[in-house]
């Protein structure tokens, strides 16, 4: 699998970068997980604007807008711009497609039904396109999930936005990467049950025993080397910031 940034900037987009989004490329096909704020525009950097028509589902971890508001530029991409040959399947928790209508200023039914099939996260392990994809909540204060995505062998698993979590650490178990979220800094004075510093995005990778670290989600007035620093006292492998058009190869 090829693992693309988008987007990496938490909370808002940054004057370097969109918020959060990233792309997913194996045998020719494409999965978007999280389309935030600013992240359609580097996806049609990648895919090109036809290609927008192609890809094979998009993954929402969850509805803040700086993971999923730029879906409604997608919709209007695949309606008006470009020909999709079928619906494109949008994974997500509970209501996604009722709050992505009313983003757009759409009554729930059709909402954005012609361009997108929403579908809640089903139980275990479902397929899109060549991929296995799983999901576990993890706590934030609305519905969240990590994610982990496998194929041909090979696990990449990405947080979401995520407090200290075991099922994350269960889900990310023995993964090749794991894009893990720090946009809190250590020694701040962090509210309870929201988000991830450096340190415990290195301690979660360090439990869970994946092979490599990439850090994101860092917000604009966040210290990102700070966060890798930290994450890197206390995991032994290697750990990398996220950038903007930054890939791995999983």
């Amino acid at each position: 699998m090829r693992l693309t940034v988008l987007g990496c900037s938490g909370s808002v987009p940054g004057p370097d970068s969109p918020a959060s989004g990233y792309l997913v490329e194996a045998d020719g096909a494409r999965l978007v997980v999280d389309l935030g704020n600013g992240a359609l525009g580097p996806l049609q950097r990648q895919v090109g604007l036809d290609g927008l028509a192609e890809l094979d589902g998009v993954v929402l971890s969850h509805l803040h807008p700086d993971h999923c508001m730029d879906l409604c530029g997608l919709y209007v991409a695949l309606r008006y711009g470009v020909t999709s040959p079928r619906r494109i399947p949008v994974y997500g928790p509970v209501g996604t497609g009722a709050r992505m209508a009313a983003a757009y200023g759409k009554e729930p039914q059709p909402g954005l039904s012609g361009e997108f099939d929403f579908l809640p996260f089903p139980a275990g392990t479902f397929r899109v396109g060549p991929f296995d994809v799983r999901v576990t909540p993890v706590p934030h204060p609305v519905p969240a999930y990590a994610i982990r995505v496998t194929h041909d062998g090979r696990s990449l698993v990405y947080s979401g936005d995520t407090a200290p979590s075991d099922a994350l650490v269960e889900l990310a178990d023995g993964a090749d990467l794991l894009l893990c979220e720090a946009a809190y800094g250590d020694g701040d004075d962090n509210p309870p049950g929201v988000h991830l510093t450096g340190r415990q995005a290195g301690e979660h990778a360090a439990a869970a025993g994946v092979r490599r670290l990439v850090v994101t989600h860092v917000p604009p007035w966040g210290d990102p080397q700070r966060a890798v620093a930290s994450a890197g006292a206390v995991f032994d492998g290697p750990v990398e910031l996220a950038s903007p058009d930054g890939w791995w190869e999983v």
